[in-house]
């Protein structure tokens, strides 16, 4: 289970490229909450509720984040849409737990604090 990680914020990204690190994705969210965060590297809005999950992580809460950068994995965001019967949105935020989608947001609703809210 092994993913590719970006290390230029606290956050820890975990990236999502292929179906492999979905399923990676599942089985830990079997003991940990996972965030998929669905990023357009094109789109300002994205870019900045990116950076506002950056900005308010703390380091110790119990999700691990999941990064997808959309315009190059459109086939995995398709997947994530069905896997968890939601609509497709850019940015998006899915937080799952159990391999069920407990709580997603999209464009200036992405808020840490009602991220956070949901898992306490």
């Amino acid at each position: 289970m092994l993913f590719r990680k970006s290390n230029k914020n606290k956050m820890n990204w975990n990236i999502i490229s292929n179906e492999n690190d979905l399923t990676n994705l599942l089985s830990i969210s079997n003991k940990n909450s996972c965030l998929i965060f669905k990023h357009s590297t094109r789109c300002s809005i994205s870019k900045m509720a990116k950076s506002r999950l950056e900005r308010n992580w703390e380091e110790g809460i119990n999700i691990t984040p999941f990064y997808l950068d959309l315009l190059n994995h459109r086939e995995i965001s398709d997947k994530i849409a069905m896997q968890f019967n939601v609509v497709h949105q850019s940015p998006q935020v899915l937080l799952i737990r159990k391999e069920k989608c407990e709580y997603n947001s999209s464009h200036n609703e992405i808020s840490y604090s009602k991220i956070k809210e949901k898992i306490l």
